[in-house]
Formats: C-alpha cells, sequence, structure tokens
C-alpha cells in the first residue's frame, strides 16, 4: 500500500507538458526473484523512477526499455532470466536464480483509466479489488495489451464469464495469476492481481511507549489510531504520524472505530480497568487479531473477572488475544518492544510464524501454483532481453 501511493504522489508531481512516463509492473515469477508479481516501479524519460522491481539489478535496463515505450508508445512484456550468476555483461553476478517477466507501460495522463488512474482511486477508496491486466492478446479478441478488469465486492458485472472465476479465486486467496485465456477464436494472456489496503492498526492507550508503534507502523504504510479516555495523552505533537487521534470515553470507543478483517487491535494503556473494558467490547465484535501489552497473568486476571460477571466467551473468541503480544525477539526498550509488536502483527495477517528463514525448509516464498504459462524463452539477462508483445 505505502509504494503504490508513494508512485501516485509522484505521478501527480509530474509535469506532463514536459516529461513522459511508463509504469513497470512485474507480472511473473519462475523461481526465486527479490520482488514479486505484483511490485511496481514509476518511471519518467529524465532517468528517475519511485517503486523498485528487484533488487536494484534490473532497474538499469527497465528504465532504458521503459523509455523505449514511452517514444512508441505501446506496451512491451521484457523477460530477465537471471538463472546463471555469470552470465551477465554487467560482469555482476546478479544470484536471483529466477525468471522475471515485466510489463512496461506508457502512462497518458489524460485517459482517466491509465493504470496509475486506478492506483490512484484504489488508494482514495481503500478497498480490496483485484486487477486482471491483459499482457497480449490476438486481434480476434477484441482486447489490447493493457486493458484491464477491476473486481471489487461492490462490483462483479463488468467481468467477462471467462474470467470470472479465476479473479474472484485470486480476490479470496490473493495469490496472483498469469494465464492464457481462449477467447472468441484467438487467445489472450492476463495477469491477476489483488491489491490490498494494508494493515488498520488501532492502538487504545497514548502512552510514551505508543509513540514508536504509531511511528513504524505508518513508516510501514499502516493505517494508524491512536484513541485515550485522557484528552491530556493525545497532544496532536506526540502522534504527528497516527492517521487518527481519538478521545472517546473507554465504553463508547467502538463506536467511533470501524472493525474490518484487516484491523489489529492492540491495547497499551497501562490501565487494567480501561483495558479490561475495551477488551470486552472488542471480543464481542469479529476484529481478527487483539494485543494486550503486559504479562499473561493480567490478561488471566481479567477472564477471571469476566466469569465473576457472568461473561462468558468461548475459546476460539478468546484465541484472538494475544497476550502477552510480541514477538520474542528479547525486546526491552520502547522501540525494540515496537519492532517486536509489529512483527506479530505482520506474521499474523500473513499466516507465517515469526522464525528464522535458515529454518525453513524450501523456498523463502511460496510458489505460485495454477499458472498456465507458455514456455519461457530463458535468454540470460545480459541487458537485451526478450519482448513478448
Amino acid at each position: 500500500m505505502k509504494e503504490i501511493a508513494r508512485i501516485v504522489e509522484v505521478f501527480e508531481q509530474i509535469d506532463f507538458s514536459k516529461r513522459k512516463a511508463a509504469l513497470a509492473t512485474v507480472v511473473w515469477v519462475e523461481g526465486s526473484s527479490y520482488r514479486r508479481p505484483g511490485a511496481r516501479m514509476l518511471i519518467t524519460d529524465d532517468g528517475r523512477w519511485e517503486g523498485a522491481i528487484s533488487g536494484g539489478c534490473l532497474e538499469g535496463d527497465a528504465l532504458r526499455k521503459a523509455r523505449q515505450v514511452m517514444l512508441d508508445g505501446d506496451p512491451i512484456v521484457v523477460t530477465y532470466d537471471t538463472m546463471d550468476d555469470g552470465a551477465n555483461s554487467f560482469g555482476v553476478g546478479l544470484g536471483c536464480n529466477g525468471i522475471i517477466d515485466i510489463l512496461i507501460e506508457p502512462i497518458d495522463p489524460t485517459d482517466s483509466h491509465n493504470p496509475v488512474e486506478l492506483l490512484r482511486e484504489f488508494t482514495q477508496k481503500r478497498d480490496v479489488r483485484v486487477l486482471a491486466t491483459v499482457l497480449k492478446s490476438d486481434a480476434t479478441t477484441g482486447l489490447m495489451p493493457s486493458n484491464r478488469f477491476v473486481l471489487t465486492d461492490q462490483s462483479a458485472s463488468l467481468i467477462p464469464d471467462w474470467l470470472q472465476a479465476d479473479m474472484q479465486n485470486v480476490f479470496v486467496t490473493g495469490k496472483p495469476l498469469t494465464q492464457t485465456y481462449a477467447v472468441e477464436s484467438g487467445s489472450a494472456e492476463l495477469f491477476i492481481e489483488r491489491i490490498d489496503p494494508g494493515i488498520e492498526l488501532v492502538i487504545f492507550g497514548a502512552g510514551y511507549d505508543v509513540v514508536p508503534v504509531a511511528k513504524l507502523a505508518r513508516d510501514l504504510g499502516w493505517q494508524v489510531t491512536v484513541t485515550d479516555d485522557c484528552v491530556a495523552h493525545l497532544a496532536p505533537k506526540r502522534f504527528p504520524v497516527a492517521t487518527c487521534v481519538l478521545f472517546a470515553d473507554r465504553q463508547a470507543v467502538l463506536d467511533k472505530i470501524t472493525i474490518t478483517d484487516r484491523t489489529a487491535a492492540v491495547l497499551m494503556s497501562h490501565n487494567f480497568n480501561y483495558d479490561r473494558a475495551v477488551l470486552e467490547s472488542l471480543l464481542a465484535t469479529d476484529v481478527p487479531y487483539i494485543g494486550m501489552l503486559g504479562p499473561r497473568k493480567r490478561f488471566d486476571k481479567m477472564q477471571d473477572e469476566f466469569a465473576k460477571d457472568g461473561l462468558h466467551f468461548s475459546e476460539t473468541t478468546l484465541e484472538r488475544v494475544h497476550a502477552p503480544i510480541g514477538l520474542d525477539l528479547g525486546a526491552e526498550t520502547p522501540d525494540e518492544i515496537a519492532l517486536s509488536i509489529l512483527a506479530e502483527i505482520k506474521a499474523f495477517f500473513t499466516k507465517r510464524s515469526g522464525a528464522f528463514l535458515r529454518e525453513k525448509s524450501g523456498p523463502i516464498h511460496e510458489r505460485l501454483s495454477g499458472n498456465q504459462k507458455g514456455q519461457n524463452q530463458r535468454i540470460p539477462f545480459d541487458g537485451s532481453a526478450t519482448e513478448a508483445i
């Protein structure tokens, strides 16, 4: 989300009376790569770019290809083969051990359907959506490279029948797909991806140790709401990066907060009664993640008090509470504790363990399965890459 927002911000600053621009997007990966499908980079004809499509090894060549795209006005797909560490003319072993397809398309600022405008709409609405982008197609299909279909939870009416099932599947699983379809009397290859607005962090309590949590979360591109029932703790100068600073009574705070399946609620007030009241309210919602600062016995005491008050929560409901919050990093300082907290939240929403990668068997990233992409022409990345459109 942060990278997309930054691309939109830079796009809005371009003087198109003097400059041209193109957008590069990773649309296929076989093997390993630093960036995954959906990574983007905005490029201007004066050699500047925002975003990244690799760890730095492909950007220079992509920039050269993008200049040609800006001149010609036609999109291309460039294939980079980094399987052979030593077979490139730059004299550097790239070491990515993968094949990466990059869609590079010119940006027409007068076209309300250009890809950056679609990203702008996404940053404004902050909804989950699926984009299906035509990479190449036969003339008989009526489709053109860079044509796009957009699926949201509010709209699916304009998606053709032959594409509906795969777009719906990507919407549910989040796994990108590059596939060739039979369309009319021809065929078309499309890249389908889900883009998400990111995690929405709600912090209950506004003490000094909340400051680094809010700052780091915003650095990650998350939405951050800080709320407390003590207005003195909510001075704007303490939380200049927060998306929202909210003064609300502990009994009514959830009336002012929207809970989604991307919301992480973190209790950091150091006030037992405040945290207990907020926790009681949170357990009655569908918030997927609840984290509580402090020792485990603090949460145990709250459960005892709930029972005495006749409040009974199922085991499944209580499993949403992470107490104590955070990964075991040996954190001591507020900044280290902030890292521990946000690392656990990220691991939770990506369904990862948070363990050492060296102890992980197999590849770092899950291999994409089910993609029916034609045989790649494996040409080592030596500065001259294949163009598929």
